[in-house]
């Protein structure tokens, strides 16, 4: 298993990679990728990948957002979408990808990483409910166990408040659950 920064012509792979892990919502998923790709490339986030044997199985991204905290806004990172190949989920990927992208935060005065996702499988790799920490979820649709945050060394206890997700993902509505017929 190799672990990289994701490179152009890599696109095609990732963009089928979110469509073959995300189901009927790999679509949304893989344009949102693209979309975050501006971000990434303006130096506001971090695209990684994982393959092996040249074949793409595992991507995540982070990307800059601020935490709205009572003494300034502090610049943060979501971490949105992790995505495993289904044939070799539960190997290991995923966590091995998250554990990379945490060690390359800490090393940039990155203070906290936010996600949205299962806190039975995230909080086995440290991430924690981000209302234990005084913070606040950007949207009502998340549900507050979904709502976690990992605590990087540049993290200060006054580091309150309310994340604000960057625009695409508003764009996109990838920001909590839609309820079906609401």
């Amino acid at each position: 298993m190799h672990y990289r920064r994701e490179q152009p012509g890599d696109r095609p792979a990732v963009r089928q990679l979110h469509l073959q892990a995300f189901d009927e919502h790999g679509r949304a998923v893989a344009d949102l990728v693209e979309d975050l790709r501006a971000r990434v490339s303006a130096g506001h986030g971090l695209s990684l990948l994982a393959e092996t044997d040249g074949t793409v199985v595992g991507h995540l991204v982070l990307t800059d957002a601020l935490l709205d905290a009572p003494r300034r806004l502090v610049s943060v990172r979501v971490l949105s979408p992790l995505a495993v190949l289904p044939t070799v989920q539960r190997r290991g990927i995923g966590r091995a990808l998250v554990a990379a992208a945490l060690q390359h935060d800490s090393t940039r005065a990155v203070p906290l990483v936010f996600l949205e996702g299962d806190p039975g499988y995230y909080a086995r790799l440290g991430f924690q409910p981000g209302a234990q920490h005084g913070l606040r979820r950007p949207s009502l649709r998340i549900p507050e166990a979904a709502f976690q945050v990992f605590l990087l060394p540049a993290y200060e206890p006054w580091m309150t408040g309310t994340l604000v997700y960057p625009e695409v993902f508003w764009r996109h509505d990838a920001v909590g659950l839609r309820r079906p017929g609401t």
